[in-house]
């Protein structure tokens, strides 16, 4: 019984430090950039869009395709960051536990 009480006690506190995580997931600002830095996006460490900020001086109607990659790229850039961080917040939060791959907390 007493390992069970030590387990229940390890599982209050992951549960703790994932809200925590999750709190300061949320409050977490990453800049993902394109067109070295024409276009940069904003986003929230739960991939929420928070801004866009664009060049004026590669707004041209004619090159419309253009910006709208650098969109992209520039949201792809922030995401890859976000996963980064993410995965960094994850190994703080479960001391390092390593989980199966595929297996994603919280369940």
């Amino acid at each position: 019984m007493k390992n069970l009480a030590g387990l229940m006690k390890q599982a209050q506190q992951m549960q703790s430090k994932m809200a925590e995580m999750h709190a300061a997931l949320e409050a977490m600002e990453i800049v993902g950039e394109a067109g070295a830095g024409l276009v940069k996006m904003t986003l929230n460490g739960k991939s929420d869009l928070r801004r866009i900020k664009i060049d004026p001086k590669i707004v041209d109607p004619a090159e419309t395709e253009m910006l709208e990659d650098l969109i992209l790229a520039a949201h792809r850039d922030a995401k890859t960051k976000i996963e980064a961080a993410s995965a960094e917040e994850m190994q703080k939060a479960t001391g390092g536990l390593q989980l199966p791959p595929g297996m994603k907390l919280p369940f």
